[in-house]
């Protein structure tokens, strides 16, 4: 006997709709609310916000794309530059010093402005035309160093033991040696060389993001709040994408691990407690 396509059809929906049922109980929900607590006042719900949903952390697919261009370390970094081989040693033995800073003498002795060229050009330029009184000049001629070498190297010698007792004796003279030393500072060349490797980061994190680890995304309304349904049972992180939200005198961005349990709702509120401020985010060093 055969039987009717509506005997067939109901059969079938009858089959399908415990299926059905148990799909549905495996997927679960999420709760969202989003607030920020500017300094002296309430919590202010953020409007009109974008956030994502990923399998994987944000932080770890931005240090992913950080690792795919490789920097040169500090040594490497100063073993490229333009500098004699003493200062290379200094600067590699202090690590990311700033020539420029005004804190630089107390990090120089009398041997490293005598031994090192640039310390020592430097110092004598900052304390020339009559600015420091007192200060030695060499006695020698540029002509004897061909014309009678042993007196050029006999005066020579002579001016550097005098400069060496001066710097011992007038260690104030180093004050100001950082302003000849600019156009030589590593520190400049080396923060620009990660400023770059930083942006280009920040350009190609997001779009990695969304291309390998994103579940949904989901816009916050005025009140600050979202919801989201039919996410699998699973561990995920709601992520701004290193996108700032701001409410008065505070900036954040969130990357927040949370779980899904089938058939539950979950609820995650993001707020200054689990937020990341960027301005206050310490920069790796060499």
């Amino acid at each position: 006997m055969r039987k009717s396509p509506r005997v067939l059809l109901a059969l079938f929906a009858a089959c399908l709709f415990p299926a059905l049922l148990q799909a549905q109980t495996r997927l679960g929900a999420l709760d969202l609310s989003v607030h920020i607590t500017p300094i002296g006042s309430q919590p202010e719900p953020v409007r009109q916000f974008t956030l994502y949903i990923l399998t994987r952390s944000y932080a770890d697919v931005v240090k992913d794309v950080s690792a795919e261009e490789t920097l040169p370390t500090w040594d490497e970094f100063i073993d490229k530059q333009d500098y004699s081989d003493p200062l290379k040693k200094w600067l590699k033995a202090h690590k990311e010093v700033d020539l420029s800073s005004t804190d630089l003498d107390r990090s120089l002795t009398t041997d490293d402005i005598m031994d090192i060229k640039e310390f020592f050009d430097a110092y004598e330029k900052n304390n020339s035309g009559g600015v420091t009184k007192g200060l030695p000049t060499p006695k020698y001629k540029d002509s004897d160093k061909t014309a009678n070498p042993e007196k050029y190297e006999k005066l020579r010698q002579e001016w550097l033991t005098e400069t060496r007792k001066f710097i011992d004796a007038h260690p104030s003279t180093v004050q100001g040696i950082e302003l000849e030393l600019t156009a030589i500072n590593p520190k400049t060349p080396w923060d620009k060389l990660h400023f770059k490797h930083n942006a280009r980061t920040a350009q190609l994190a997001p779009n990695t993001a969304q291309l390998k680890y994103l579940v949904t995304k989901v816009v916050t309304n005025l009140d600050g709040y979202a919801s989201i349904s039919g996410i699998p049972g699973g561990s995920y992180w709601v992520s701004t994408l290193g996108m700032e939200a701001s409410s008065g005198d505070r900036r954040f961005t969130w990357d927040v691990p949370f779980t899904v349990q089938p058939g539950q709702t979950a609820r995650v509120e993001l707020s200054n407690l689990n937020a990341t401020d960027p301005l206050h985010t310490a920069s790796a060093t060499p």
